[in-house]
């Protein structure tokens, strides 16, 4: 009997789970509502049990239906990543490629990939985004782009597969001329001493942080919306904040800007974090994406931006 399920079935019943009502699934699968009723009307009496209690105003899962949602979702993403790589094998090669690199990722490394690749792919049009945060991972869910550099373990989508690149070291910082550094250069510091003073932070051009702050300690807040404002407004001495060390050895070096040790921050207020070059399962690479993806991920086993 269980031969009888259908991929259609299945997507019916996920659609009906996340929508949260018949119609708006209905609406989403374009199809009319009695169309859906009679889907998962076949495929409870193909599987002998109910998935959905009906007697209230909204459809709700039952115990039974809770287990075999994740399931459901798997053979679609299965089924899905199957057609992703048939399709591939039938394409040719890109007419545009498009990567989304977190911020704190240095772009010239992705500068170099992209020139290699060319040389194999020379009339494949680019299209390179630096975003913040969850900016990497929402370009990659609404298919903006084919590859995504995202750095750090906070935004995740079992949808999206991801390779391991490099380590990126990031540093708490303060211009020389700031009080920060006058009063605390060198020393270690609590974040009360740096509570009282202007925090520069990124904005998440998404909503998949919404609620959520990362790595920030001080109620007065600059919320800024790329990395060279950020730096700019530290080395202007408006702020403090966390930059990635590639981005201000030199600034380090020559003075310009101050180590700030906060321990609360990481050891001395520095913080390590991974980064990851990733791309949908649902959808086969074509070959100047797999060959950028490849020299990125074997350009970085050589390389670290820990130091």
């Amino acid at each position: 009997m269980l031969d009888a399920l259908t991929l259609d079935q299945l997507r019916t019943f996920v659609t009906i789970a996340d929508s949260g009502s018949f119609r708006s699934a209905a609406r989403t699968l374009s199809r009319v509502q009695s169309g859906v009723s009679v889907a998962i009307a076949n495929l409870e009496t193909t599987l002998g049990l109910e998935l959905f209690d009906r007697s209230g105003h909204r459809p709700v899962l039952t115990a039974q239906g809770r287990v075999l949602l994740g399931n459901a979702r798997d053979i679609i993403l299965r089924v899905d990543v199957l057609r992703a790589q048939a399709r591939g094998f039938a394409h040719g090669v890109e007419t545009e490629l498009a990567i989304s690199v977190d911020t704190l990722y240095p772009m010239r490394e992705v500068a170099r990939a992209i020139s290699r690749m060319r040389d194999d792919f020379p009339a494949v049009a680019m299209r390179v985004w630096a975003e913040p945060l969850g900016g990497p991972l929402d370009a990659l869910r609404k298919r903006r782009c084919a590859l995504a550099v995202m750095v750090g373990e906070d935004f995740r989508d079992p949808r999206i597969k991801f390779e391991p690149l490099l380590s990126i070291r990031q540093v708490a910082v303060v211009a020389s001329t700031h009080p920060l550094a006058l009063s605390k250069a060198g020393q270690p510091m609590e974040l009360m001493d740096v509570a009282d003073h202007l925090q520069i932070v990124l904005s998440d051009p998404s909503d998949l942080s919404a609620g959520q702050d990362f790595g920030v300690v001080s109620p007065k807040t600059c919320r800024v919306n790329t990395q060279d404002t950020k730096h700019n407004l530290i080395l202007g001495g408006a702020g403090w904040g966390r930059l990635p060390y590639w981005l201000v050895r030199r600034d380090l070096e020559q003075g310009t800007l101050v180590h700030l040790n906060v321990s609360a921050l990481g050891r001395e207020g520095e913080a390590t974090s991974s980064a990851y070059l990733a791309h949908r399962r649902d959808e086969a690479l074509g070959p100047a994406a797999q060959t950028l993806s490849d020299l990125l991920i074997g350009h970085e086993r050589d390389h670290s931006f820990q130091s």
